[in-house]
């Protein structure tokens, strides 16, 4: 019963044992001693004086057949500190050491530790290729590892953190094995701290990028990415799988892109809801997470930038009974905005709003929203096709792709319906154009659209603009006339300062070309004239294009000319 009780000696403290280098009863007395923890064997035997770690390290290369390395060589900054996971890291006094495709070299001071390669194997899921470091100095430097990233999370995160602000909508499985980790909880905090601040700063993106030697987020503000921090590399892998669970993705897959939606519990009246994208790159998974805030669609039409003939052009249409609005621009030029805001006006008790789009932003209450799906056959299409049998006043179609999701908003239209909806193009004339160009006929063209929208969002002077002396010759190339130089104002420029973080701009405003469809516009579409034409007819009635509006708001100091030249160069 008394050599039952004996521990069993392990693989390495048994080959020190049959070579000499150790007595069993030292080795056992060693094993009693250090039952517990990675390496515990090892580091009793050097604090009895019995054998060196270095000795031991020695002795193991050659018993083992792996190779000896001096751990100390080795530079902490280039060592893959996300190939293992910190905590087997740490449990196991094991430091990855570089990675080669599917194989990854480990540093260890047992090789006969199979419990610790079994489940660093199936951690990874790479083949391991073995070399062998001084117990002491490996632990030391996996300490160091851990104690860094903390540090640096910790410093990203700040101590006076500590909401716990996510609405986590994802499976219940999922949810509670991704709280249960204690350890995790600075990822939490990092990532709602992250969130928080680019809400603040009223950005529209934020992206999550992994790369081979570091980790980056930037965050998209009045149009431009701007870095906000380098979280430590090891962390890609926890960030991007809490993410996944809060927004309904699977965590497993990480072949694919993904796509999903998370919330963000601001208070009881409050939450900001976000659109989450997946893609799968050459170092892990980019994520990127679309703000949609539903008090943008609440601002209402005089918040949005439009001159006071552009707004009563506007109110007047969606005013209308029946027929289309389009609204034309670029991805990211304010058009859901636009839309959301229309239909704000639209939405009350006594009228029936249904709305198909891929997929739905901002969720409006008292609008029924549907988000297209391909894969299951509903398309816009075939969702339109089911509103109108859904008693409709108003329908707006995400956008207009192709002719039967054209032909079928007409034909709404012509039926008693309003229709809003989008069509990618460059200004409002070429927009009857590229509907013609689809297929649809240029009578059913001039009898249902009545008036198309063209927009781009330009960047808003923050409050410390000043005045800037532009040659009179750029000004009259950029377009302005020689009766707007009459000297009464300056253009003004940005600045800097601590409000816009010295970039000299603050929020943006929208820049329109309003055009209702009036009769001679309606008589050029049937007669077979061009968008050229359209656009000579629209300026003959006083409508402005893109650069004549962004020019008007150079003069009303509002951005600059830069601004308006990038954002309007056709």
């Amino acid at each position: 019963m008394a050599a039952s009780s004996q521990p069993v000696l392990s693989g390495f403290a048994r080959a020190l044992v049959q070579h000499g280098r150790l007595s069993e009863a030292d080795a056992l007395a060693c094993s009693r001693e250090g039952a517990a923890g990675a390496n515990a064997f090892i580091v009793e035997v050097a604090q009895r004086g019995l054998m060196s770690t270095a000795a031991m390290a020695r002795f193991a290369a050659d018993t083992f057949g792996y190779p000896l390395l001096d751990i100390a060589a080795f530079d902490r900054a280039v060592l893959p500190g996300d190939a293992v996971d910190r905590k087997l890291m740490q449990k196991h006094q094991v430091v990855a050491l570089a990675r080669r495709q599917n194989r990854i070299l480990l540093a260890i001071a047992d090789p006969s530790n199979m419990r610790a390669l079994d489940e660093i194997r199936f951690q990874t899921g790479l083949q391991l290729e073995l070399l062998i470091a001084e117990a002491d100095k490996l632990g030391q430097l996996a300490e160091a590892l851990t104690e860094s990233t903390e540090k640096a999370l910790q410093e990203l995160t700040g101590d006076e953190f500590d909401m716990d602000l996510l609405s986590q909508e994802g499976p219940a499985e999922a949810k509670e094995e991704d709280t249960s980790d204690v350890d995790d909880a600075p990822v939490v905090k990092f990532i709602q701290k992250v969130l928080i601040d680019a809400i603040n700063e009223g950005a529209s993106d934020i992206h999550f990028e992994p790369y081979e030697k570091y980790y980056r987020i930037r965050v998209r503000t009045d149009g431009v990415l701007r870095e906000i921090a380098q979280p430590p590399l090891v962390l890609k892998e926890k960030i991007a799988a809490r993410i996944k669970v809060i927004s309904r993705l699977d965590i497993s897959e990480k072949r694919v892109p993904q796509d999903g939606r998370m919330k963000l519990v601001l208070s009881k009246n409050k939450a900001i809801d976000f659109r989450v994208s997946t893609l799968p790159t050459l170092h892990g998974e980019k994520i990127v997470m679309r703000i949609l805030d539903p008090s943008s669609a609440m601002l209402g039409v005089d918040a949005l930038g439009y001159e006071p003939e552009q707004k009563t052009a506007l109110l007047e249409a969606v005013s209308r009974p029946y027929g289309m609005i389009l609204v034309t621009g670029p991805t990211g030029s304010g058009k859901t905005v636009s839309l959301y805001t229309c239909l704000n006006m639209l939405n009350k008790p006594g009228v029936n709003i249904s709305t198909a789009e891929d997929p739905a932003e901002i969720n409006l209450p008292g609008i029924n929203q549907v988000n297209v799906n391909e894969k299951a056959g509903l398309t816009f299409s075939s969702a339109l096709r089911a509103f109108l049998r859904q008693d409709p006043d108003v329908i707006m179609v995400g956008e207009i792709r192709d002719l039967e999701t054209a032909e079928i908003s007409v034909k709404a239209a012509q039926t008693g319906h309003l229709v809003l909806s989008t069509v990618h193009t460059n200004d409002a004339p070429s927009t009857l154009e590229r509907l013609k160009n689809m297929g649809v006929a240029p009578f059913n063209i001039a009898s249902s659209v009545i008036m198309i929208t063209a927009q781009r969002l330009a960047r808003r002077l923050c409050s410390c603009k000043k005045a800037v002396d532009i040659p009179v010759e750029a000004l009259l190339e950029a377009g302005f006339s020689a009766e707007d130089l009459d000297g009464s104002w300056r253009p003004q420029g940005p600045v800097g300062c601590e409000r816009c973080k010295g970039s000299g701009y603050k929020g943006r405003v929208g820049i329109y070309q309003v055009m209702p469809v009036s009769e001679e516009i309606a008589h050029i579409i049937m007669t077979g004239g061009n968008s050229m034409d359209i656009a000579a007819q629209a300026q003959r009635e006083g409508v402005r294009d893109l650069r004549q509006s962004g020019l008007l708001k150079v003069r009303q100091g509002v951005t600059s000319l830069e601004e308006v030249l990038a954002t309007t160069n056709e």
